[in-house]
């Protein structure tokens, strides 16, 4: 991330406990195991729950990961096991000379 007081603002869009979306927590979990509690706002959003707000936020497809601070924003589609790739998508890759 950009400087150490930026806070990571993610939103995971799930479909109660299916078996994607179930992965998705777990590799997302994994994912922000490593960064301070104050640095990640994560909110997690059942689509079954709460189907307009999926509707509203333009979500047809779960799981969905939504990077929305700090800019850019990016979104993720699927159980987030390729760990590499969702973390270049959320600036968390490591940033060569």
């Amino acid at each position: 991330m950009a400087t150490t007081d930026t806070v990571l603002r993610l939103r995971l869009y799930v479909a109660g406990s299916a078996p994607n979306s179930a992965r998705a927590r777990e590799n997302l979990a994994a994912l922000c195991r490593g960064l301070a509690p104050e640095r990640l706002d994560l909110e997690v959003v059942d689509v079954l729950r709460e189907p307009m707000r999926a509707l509203e936020d333009r979500v047809f497809v779960t799981p969905l990961l939504c990077k929305l601070a700090p800019p850019p924003e990016a979104r993720v589609v699927g159980d987030l096991s390729d760990h590499a790739q969702v973390r270049r998508a959320l600036g968390l890759e490591e940033v060569e000379p």
